[in-house]
């Protein structure tokens, strides 16, 4: 599999397309963790397919409500071929979900985040989502999505990195957030699932395919979707469905996967 729009291709061509989004909505957030100097917000459009809810991350405010709700009740190959990524994105995610749910998948490995507070949780999930990475890195970890919490997990573990995000600015620690993914010299990617909803994400896969370095991705928004790429240039998932650990503070489940384990 090369490519979302790949995916969604060869989706369509399966069975069980005619069942209806049954309910949609959007999930607008904003963290600043205790103890933190920065906070962050999110935005995250949702649909239902049988018992999945699919997830795909968008801008604050980029998209209208309409579509987000213009779809309720139309069976999900319609939404597979809509004109907004994101849209196509969370259905496809759902859709996936529905046909093969992460928690009776034989291939993951399930990690619990014990019940805490937001950022007890935050920490918890990064250094679960670092032990994906292989011990003998090359070079620096390219992070695409900042998330303060995957980087401390890095300095923990001695480990370089370079930060990267859309919204550019600077980490807890003051260096500067690359606004362009800085891959030239990285021993390994540890991506997002948000790039899946922006474009982001096949850029960064042919780099790590034609670089043959580790490409690790840590995915609420798009988890499902991610897992179609293990063996194909993803060789790691953290995939951590709905409701998110920023929503919850019991304990949540994390789908631990390797490219070796895939189906």
């Amino acid at each position: 599999m090369r490519s979302v729009d790949e995916l969604i291709a060869h989706t369509l061509q399966g069975d069980g397309l005619d069942t209806p989004v049954t309910v949609a909505f959007s999930t607008r957030q904003g963290a600043h963790h205790q103890g933190r100097h920065t906070g962050y917000r999110n935005e995250v459009v949702c649909v239902r397919v049988g018992a999945a809810v699919g997830a795909c991350s968008v801008e604050p405010g980029e998209l209208p409500e309409e579509d987000v709700f213009s779809h309720l009740g139309r069976p999900v190959r319609d939404l597979l071929t809509h004109p907004v990524r994101a849209v196509r994105v969370a259905a496809l995610d759902a859709y996936l979900m529905d046909r093969r749910p992460f928690g009776s998948d034989q291939h993951a490995v399930a990690r619990v985040l014990a019940a805490g507070d937001s950022l007890a949780k935050s920490t918890a999930r990064a250094r679960a989502v670092v032990d994906l990475l292989p011990g003998d890195v090359s070079g620096p970890v390219a992070v695409v999505g900042v998330v303060n919490s995957l980087l401390h997990a890095l300095r923990a573990r001695g480990m370089g990195y370079l930060a990267c995000d859309f919204k550019g600015g600077f980490t807890e620690w003051g260096e500067p957030v690359h606004t362009r993914a800085a891959l030239d010299g990285a021993g390994a990617l540890l991506v997002s699932g948000m790039t899946l909803g922006n474009g982001t994400f096949e850029p960064l896969l042919a780099h790590a395919r034609d670089a043959g370095i580790p490409f690790v991705v840590f995915a609420q928004t798009g988890s499902a979707v991610a897992r179609e790429f293990l063996g194909s240039g993803v060789t790691a998932l953290s995939a951590e469905p709905y409701p998110f650990f920023w929503l919850d503070g019991g304990p949540s489940t994390l789908h631990h996967y390797t490219a070796k384990g895939r189906p």
